[in-house]
C-alpha cells in the first residue's frame, strides 16, 4: 500500500516536472545572456545612470518621496524598484540592473503563455526563444530603466484578460489583476502607459459583446487600486512642492508629445525596428501576413490589432527613441515564430503549404512558397556566414586592437550561420532524415545567441563607460574622490551624470575655477588647462578631462 502511495508521489513529481520544463528552458536559455560579462560593469549614461542616480538619491537620503530640490517630472516607480535593490544587495551597476532582468524572464513566460492560448506550445516556446535573442530587448532587459518592467505589467494585463475568458469562474481574479497591473504601470512608466491603454481598446471594445470587460467593475477597481500608490506619492510630493508636482508631470508628457528632440521623422520605427530586431522583424512580417489569411480566433485584435495600433501611435507621437517601441518586440516573436514554423513546415514537407484564396486572385504566400524559401535563404545566410568568418578572421589577424573585440561577434554569428546549409545539405542531399525543422530553426537561434552571448562577454552588453569608471578607481585616484569634494567646470551631461553616481561625496558645479577654494580638486576639460590663471597640479587624466589640484 505504502510503496503504491509513493510510486503516486513520484508520478505526480514527474508531471509537475514536465509542466515546468518549458519555464526552466527558457530560464537557461536566457540567463546566461543576461549575465554574460567582460568581468566589469559601468552605466549608460542615458538613461540609464540617470535612474540610478535618483535611486541613489532615495538611498542615500531615505527619503522614498521628495529627495528633489524642486518636483519632479517623472512617477517614483523605477526609482523604488532600484533603491529597494540597492537595500538588498548594496549600491552597484548590477544591483541597479536587477529589477529589469526579473522583469524580462517573467516577460519570456508571459509571452510563453499567451502565445501558448493564442497559437500552440511549440510556437509558444518559440516565440518566448526568439524575444530573448533581440538585441533591444536583450539590452534593455540588462539596464535600470523601466521600459521592461513596464512592458511585464502589460503583459500581465494581456494575459489576465485572456484568462478572465477562459475561466469564468475565475473572472473577478483575473479581471481584478488586469486592471492592477494597468495601474501599477502608471507607477513605472507615467502617462506612457496609456499608449498600450488605448492599443487595447479594439479588442476591449469591439469583442466587448463577447467577452464583456468594459462592463466589469472588478477590472476599473483593480485599475483604481493600481493608481493608490501614485496617488499617495502624489498627495505627499504636493503637500512639499505644491501644484508643481502635477504640473511638472503634465508639461513632461505634453513636452515629449509635441517636440521632436531627436529630429526621427515619422518613418523612424519602419527601419529602426528591423534594424535592431533583426532577422527576426523580416519573419514577423511573414508571420503577419500569414495570420493576416489565417486569423486567430477570439485574439485576433490582441495578436494583431494591438501592436499595429501601437505602431501608429509611436510613429504618430512626435518624440521618438529605439526603446519607446519595445512593447512591440513580444509581438515581433509572436509573429517570427508563426512565419519561421511555415517556412520549417515547407523545409519538413518540400510542399509549399496551400491557403485558400479567390481564383481571381493569385496568392503571394503560395509564390514564395513555391520558390522553396527555406533552401534559398539556407544558402543565402550560409554563404553570408562564411563572409563574416573570413572578414572576422581577417579583422583578428590584421585589425586594430580597438576592432578585434568586434570580429569576435562577426566570428560567433558568422560560424552559427553555417548551421542553415549544412542542415540543409545533409538532409537533402546525404540523406539524414532525422535532421527536422527543428534543427534548421535552431539554425537560426543559434547564431543570434552567439552573437550576444559575445557582445555580453567582451562588455558590449553591460560596460558602457569603462575608461572613466577605471580612471575613477585607480589606486592614485579612488582614495581622493572619497573623501575630498571634487568639482567641475563645464563638463557635458553625460560625464556629469556618471560623476554624480559614481562619487561617494556628491560633486560640486561652479561656473568658473576662481571659485574653486585652494589646495580643492576639480575636473576640467584638458583644453582649458594652458589658460588657467591659478597655480595647479595634475592629478590624472580621463579622454578629454583632467582632475587637477588647485594650489594656493
Amino acid at each position: 500500500m505504502f510503496y503504491k502511495l509513493h510510486f503516486l508521489q513520484h508520478i505526480c513529481r514527474k508531471i509537475r516536472l514536465v509542466g515546468l520544463l518549458p519555464y526552466l528552458s527558457l530560464l537557461a536559455w536566457i540567463l546566461p545572456l543576461l549575465l554574460f560579462t567582460s568581468g566589469h560593469d559601468s552605466l549608460m549614461a542615458h538613461d540609464e545612470a540617470l535612474y540610478a542616480w535618483r535611486a541613489r538619491l532615495m538611498f542615500d537620503s531615505g527619503n522614498w518621496i521628495t529627495p528633489w530640490e524642486r518636483a519632479h517630472h517623472k512617477t517614483p516607480g523605477p526609482y523604488w524598484l532600484i533603491a529597494s535593490f540597492y537595500k538588498l544587495f548594496g549600491m552597484s551597476d548590477m544591483s541597479a540592473r536587477i529589477p529589469s532582468m526579473i522583469a524580462g524572464i517573467f516577460c519570456l513566460w508571459l509571452v510563453y503563455e499567451i502565445a501558448k492560448i493564442m497559437l500552440e506550445k511549440k510556437l509558444a516556446w518559440l516565440a518566448a526563444a526568439i524575444l530573448s535573442v533581440e538585441f533591444l530587448w536583450l539590452q534593455y532587459s540588462r539596464l535600470s530603466t523601466p521600459d521592461v518592467p513596464m512592458i511585464f505589467l502589460v503583459l500581465l494585463a494581456i494575459w489576465s484578460l485572456m484568462k478572465t475568458e477562459l475561466h469564468p469562474k475565475y473572472r473577478y481574479f483575473w479581471s481584478f489583476l488586469a486592471g492592477l497591473s494597468l495601474g501599477l504601470g502608471f507607477l513605472v512608466r507615467s502617462f506612457m502607459i496609456f499608449l498600450p491603454i488605448i492599443a487595447l481598446l479594439p479588442y476591449l471594445i469591439w469583442e466587448h459583446r463577447r467577452h464583456r470587460h468594459l462592463s466589469n467593475p472588478i477590472l476599473y477597481l483593480g485599475f483604481f487600486v493600481g493608481l493608490i500608490p501614485t496617488c499617495v506619492w502624489l498627495w505627499l510630493s504636493w503637500l512639499h512642492y505644491g501644484n508643481h508636482s502635477f504640473e511638472e508631470l503634465i508639461k513632461f508628457v505634453v513636452h515629449l508629445g509635441f517636440e521632436d528632440q531627436n529630429n526621427n521623422g515619422r518613418l523612424f520605427y519602419v527601419w529602426n525596428i528591423p534594424l535592431k530586431a533583426f532577422p527576426w522583424a523580416f519573419f514577423g512580417i511573414l508571420g503577419l501576413v500569414l495570420t493576416l489569411h489565417r486569423p486567430i480566433p477570439r485574439y485576433h485584435l490582441i495578436l494583431v490589432g494591438f501592436p499595429l495600433v501601437l505602431f501608429v501611435e509611436l510613429s504618430l507621437f512626435s518624440t521618438r527613441f529605439p526603446h519607446y517601441s519595445l512593447c512591440l518586440y513580444p509581438f515581433i516573436a509572436l509573429f517570427a515564430s508563426v512565419g519561421l514554423n511555415w517556412l520549417g513546415n515547407i523545409y519538413n514537407t518540400g510542399i509549399p503549404p496551400q491557403f485558400p484564396v479567390q481564383k481571381s486572385k493569385k496568392n503571394i504566400l503560395n509564390l514564395f512558397a513555391k520558390k522553396n524559401l527555406p533552401r534559398n535563404l539556407s544558402y543565402g545566410f550560409g554563404g553570408l556566414g562564411v563572409v563574416v568568418v573570413i572578414a572576422s578572421i581577417g579583422v583578428l589577424g590584421w585589425g586594430a586592437s580597438d576592432i578585434r573585440k568586434y570580429a569576435t561577434i562577426g566570428l560567433a554569428m558568422g560560424l552559427g550561420w553555417l548551421i542553415l546549409p549544412v542542415v540543409w545539405i545533409s538532409r537533402y542531399h546525404f540523406g539524414k532524415k532525422f535532421l527536422t525543422a527543428r534543427y534548421w530553426i535552431a539554425g537560426w537561434l543559434i547564431p543570434c545567441w552567439l552573437a550576444l552571448a559575445a557582445m555580453g562577454s567582451i562588455g558590449l552588453l553591460g560596460d558602457y563607460n569603462p575608461i572613466l569608471k577605471t580612471f575613477l578607481q585607480q589606486s592614485a585616484i579612488a582614495p581622493i574622490l572619497q573623501s575630498h569634494l571634487i568639482y567641475y567646470v563645464e563638463i557635458d551631461q553625460k560625464t556629469e551624470i556618471l560623476l554624480d553616481l559614481y562619487l561617494s561625496i556628491h560633486p560640486q558645479r561652479v561656473v568658473s575655477i576662481s571659485q574653486i577654494p585652494p589646495l580643492s580638486y576639480a575636473l576640467i576639460y584638458t583644453d582649458q588647462s594652458p589658460n588657467l590663471s591659478r597655480p595647479h597640479r595634475l592629478v590624472g587624466r580621463v579622454e578629454e578631462y583632467q582632475l587637477i589640484q588647485v594650489l594656493p
